[in-house]
C-alpha cells in the first residue's frame, strides 16, 4: 500500500509540474482551439482558413459603402484570407439587384454573403435558398426585418438611440420655439432608415419635443439628384419649414446643397447622418449646423471578422458568444432588442459633429 501511495503522489506531482511549466497545450496562445472557446470564453479567430465571401452594399457608388469595403479588406489582410468580392447593384435596380446577387451566390461556391439590406423582407426567399446551400448570411448597416435566414446583424449603433439622437439634434437646432421639420429618407424598403424614423417618432412623444412638428417624409432613393429635388419639393410644399432631417449620407449632402444653392440656409437648416468630409463646408456655412455618424471603415472591418468566424465554424450565432475582432477588441452576440427576433453585434458609438470638430 505504501508503494502505491508513493507512486500516486509522484504521478500527481509530475502533472502539477507539467501544468506549471505549460506542458501540453499553451494556457493562452491567442488562437482559437478546436472547440472555438478561449480561456474566459472569448474566441480569437485562427486565420488562413478557406473563406470566399461577398460584401454586398445597398448599391455601389456611395462613399460610405466604399469605406466599409476598405475596412473589410483590412480585416481580410489581418486574417490572411482573400478579401470579399465587393459586389452590388446600381441605385436604380437595388432591390432586384440584391436579390439576384444573393440568389447567384448559392450556386457559386461562396461561403458567406454580407448584406446591407435594401430589399426589406423581399430578400428572404433568396437568403433562405443561400442558407440551404450552406452560405452564411450576415447583415450589416441594414438588417433583414424578420431576421429569417440571417445569422446575425452587425449594427453600427443602437437603432432606438438613433431616433433620440436625431430628435435631440432637431431640438438643438430649432431651439425651444421648435417648428416644422420633414424627413428626407433613402428608400421605402430600407430597414435601417425605417427603424430610425420610427425610433425618432417614438422619441418625439417625450414632452420636451412638444414644439417639434414632423410634417412628412419623402424618399430620395439615395440618389443625389432625386434627393436634391425632393428637398426642394419639401420647401415648396411647406413654406414655413425650418429643418430637413436626412438619416442618409447621400440625402443630407444633397439637401444641404439644395438649401445652399437656393440661398435658403438662413431659413431651412439640414441635419441627420452624414460624412464629415462631405458635410464640412455645409456645417461651417451654417446650412447643416449639426449631424452625426459612425465609422463605416470600422463597420466593414467588424462585419468581416464576425462573418469569417461564423462561416469557418469558430463561433456560433448564439446569444452570449464572445469573440475578439482584431484591433476593435471584444464583442458579444446578443439578442436584437430593436426587432421581434434576431441577433446582433453592436458596434457604436455615435459621433456628433458641428463647427467645433467637423474639420
Amino acid at each position: 500500500m505504501k508503494t502505491g501511495r508513493k507512486l500516486l503522489v509522484g504521478v500527481i506531482g509530475l502533472a502539477l509540474v507539467a501544468a506549471a511549466c505549460g506542458g501540453g497545450e499553451p494556457a493562452s496562445t491567442g488562437t482559437t482551439q478546436a472547440g472555438g472557446a478561449q480561456a474566459g470564453g472569448v474566441v480569437t479567430f485562427q486565420g488562413g482558413r478557406a473563406f470566399k465571401s461577398i460584401l454586398l452594399p445597398k448599391f455601389t457608388g456611395v462613399a460610405v459603402f466604399d469605406q466599409a469595403n476598405q475596412g473589410a479588406k483590412e480585416a481580410a489582410n489581418e486574417l490572411g484570407v482573400t478579401a470579399a468580392q465587393f459586389l452590388g447593384p446600381t441605385a436604380d435596380n437595388s432591390v432586384a439587384g440584391q436579390i439576384e446577387i444573393v440568389t447567384n451566390a448559392a450556386t457559386q461556391g461562396v461561403n458567406a454573403v454580407m448584406i446591407s439590406n435594401n430589399a426589406g423582407d423581399q430578400i428572404e426567399p433568396a437568403v433562405n435558398a443561400a442558407v440551404q446551400a450552406k452560405v452564411t448570411v450576415v447583415s450589416w448597416d441594414s438588417p433583414i426585418p424578420s431576421a429569417k435566414g440571417e445569422s446575425v446583424f452587425v449594427a453600427q449603433v443602437d437603432f432606438d438611440e438613433t431616433g433620440t439622437v436625431m430628435a435631440d439634434m432637431a431640438l438643438d437646432i430649432l431651439g425651444a420655439a421648435g417648428g416644422k421639420f420633414a424627413i428626407l429618407s433613402a428608400s421605402p424598403d430600407a430597414a435601417n432608415q425605417n427603424a430610425w424614423i420610427n425610433a425618432m417618432k417614438e422619441a418625439l412623444k417625450d414632452p420636451k419635443y412638444a414644439k417639434l412638428e414632423l410634417v412628412g417624409t419623402v424618399y430620395g432613393n439615395d440618389e443625389s439628384e432625386k434627393s436634391y429635388n425632393e428637398a426642394l419639393g419639401l420647401v415648396d410644399k411647406n413654406p414655413d419649414l425650418k429643418l430637413i432631417m436626412a438619416p442618409t449620407t447621400v440625402g443630407i449632402a444633397a439637401a444641404a446643397k439644395a438649401m445652399q444653392d437656393e440661398r435658403l440656409c438662413a431659413k431651412v437648416k439640414v441635419s441627420g447622418l452624414g460624412l464629415p468630409d462631405e458635410m464640412k463646408a455645409y456645417t461651417q456655412n451654417g446650412c447643416a449646423p449639426k449631424f452625426a455618424l459612425w465609422s463605416f471603415v470600422d463597420l466593414g472591418y467588424l462585419t468581416f471578422y464576425v462573418t469569417y468566424g461564423l462561416a469557418t465554424g469558430q463561433i456560433k450565432a448564439t446569444e452570449g458568444t464572445k469573440f475578439k475582432a482584431g484591433r476593435m477588441g471584444e464583442y458579444t452576440i446578443e439578442k436584437d432588442p430593436t426587432r421581434s427576433s434576431g441577433l446582433r453585434v453592436l458596434m457604436g458609438p455615435f459621433t456628433k459633429y458641428d463647427k467645433s470638430n467637423v474639420g
